[in-house]
């Protein structure tokens, strides 16, 4: 059966009629200004004390002194030793079924030698965990990384850096049914789906053929 890129299940997550126009279109590119936030993900060692000066220079989503007390915090978490020097970056990944690309693989945390994979998005975290696409490609990552090593994969993380907060996404029996969902929607598009015309359609860039007045909000798919 044909393997689903990462990206792909997000889209199916937050909207499937959106997965069939980047589909159509073969528009996957990364904007310039999220490609920046997202290479703050591999900096945090040489950010934590940073100047105000040297961090208003950067495409951050806090203040300076916010961002610092951020990851300070981070800096404390058993994790942040392995998030500064992952085992693997930016690696390619194939499971059953689906693939891409992952940001980090993190193997040594001693409290936890089972390998962690981590989601870098460049937007804004929701208050509480992460937002739904988010977790559901989370998900896709950890089971290709499990399906890779043959070994169990029960967590992954969504970096957050241009916030300087990391969230943990556990497979739970809910999100591996949202996953399932989302697999199953972005294999069976294959023509427009029915438009869904709510709070997820602000400022898509396909409003005006889809016929909706809203669209959805590109930065929460990171």
């Amino acid at each position: 059966m044909t393997l689903v890129p990462f990206s792909d299940l997000a889209r199916a997550a937050y909207c499937p009629r959106q997965l069939y126009y980047v589909r159509r279109d073969g528009e996957r590119s990364v904007p310039p200004e999220a490609r920046e936030r997202i290479d703050l993900a591999f900096r945090y060692d040489e950010l934590v004390d940073a100047t105000d000066r040297r961090l208003r220079r950067l495409p951050l989503h806090r203040s300076p002194a916010a961002y610092r007390r951020n990851l300070t915090r981070l800096r404390g978490r058993d994790e942040y030793d392995d998030l500064v020097a992952p085992d693997r970056e930016r690696a390619f990944l194939s499971g059953k079924d689906c693939h891409g690309t992952v940001h980090k693989v993190l193997e040594s945390n001693s409290s936890d030698p089972t390998p962690v994979p981590t989601l870098v998005s460049s937007g804004e975290p929701p208050e509480t965990g992460v937002w739904e696409p988010q977790a559901v490609r989370a998900v896709g990552i950890a089971k290709a990384l499990a399906w890779e090593r043959e070994r169990e994969v029960s967590r992954a993380l969504v970096e957050y850096p241009a916030v300087g907060v990391v969230r943990e996404v556990r497979l739970t029996l809910r999100k591996k049914a949202a996953y399932r969902k989302a697999l199953r929607a972005a294999r069976s598009v294959d023509g427009p789906p029915p438009r869904v015309d709510d709070g997820r359609c602000e400022s898509c860039e396909y409003a005006a053929e889809c016929g909706t007045r809203r669209r959805s909000l590109r930065s929460l798919l990171g």
